[in-house]
C-alpha cells in the first residue's frame, strides 16, 4: 500500500523556522513529482510548492515565495520543505502528495494533480 508520511511540524513563534519531511512507506519517491499543500480550518486546500522528479524544477505559491524552499534527496527517499519567516497565516495541516505533474497549474489547481497523499503534519505559528 502506497503511503506518504510527513513529519517536522510543531508550534513555532512568528518569524521562526521549521523543516518538514515527506517520505514514503513501502514505496519510492524516485521518478515522481512531489507536492506540498496545506489546509487551515474552514479553508480550502492550498498548494504550497512542488518539485519535479529530478529536482530541477520547483514552483511556489505566491504566499510563500522567498520564505519556503522545497528540495529532495532521492538517496534518502525524502522531500523537504524548509520554512522560514513563518507567519500566523501559515498555520495549517501540511501534507505531501505524489503528483501527476509539477508546474504552475498544480499551484493554481492542486486537486487535479494529486494522487496518493499523506496524513499531514500540523504547523502552528503563534503571533
Amino acid at each position: 500500500q502506497v503511503q506518504l508520511v510527513e513529519s517536522g511540524g510543531g508550534l513555532v513563534q512568528f518569524g521562526g523556522s521549521l523543516r518538514l519531511s515527506c517520505a514514503p512507506s513501502g514505496s519510492t519517491l524516485d521518478y515522481f513529482d512531489i507536492g506540498w499543500f496545506r489546509q487551515a480550518p474552514g479553508k480550502e486546500r492550498e498548494a504550497v510548492s512542488c518539485i519535479s522528479n529530478t529536482g530541477r524544477s520547483t514552483y511556489y505559491a505566491d504566499s510563500v515565495k522567498g520564505r519556503f524552499t522545497i528540495s529532495r534527496d532521492n538517496a534518502r527517499n525524502t522531500v523537504y520543505l524548509q520554512m522560514h519567516s513563518l507567519k500566523p497565516e501559515d498555520t495549517a495541516l501540511y501534507s505531501c502528495a505524489y503528483l501527476t505533474d509539477c508546474g504552475v497549474e498544480y499551484i493554481r489547481f492542486p486537486e487535479g494533480f494529486m494522487n496518493y497523499e499523506g496524513q499531514g503534519t500540523q504547523v502552528t505559528v503563534s503571533p
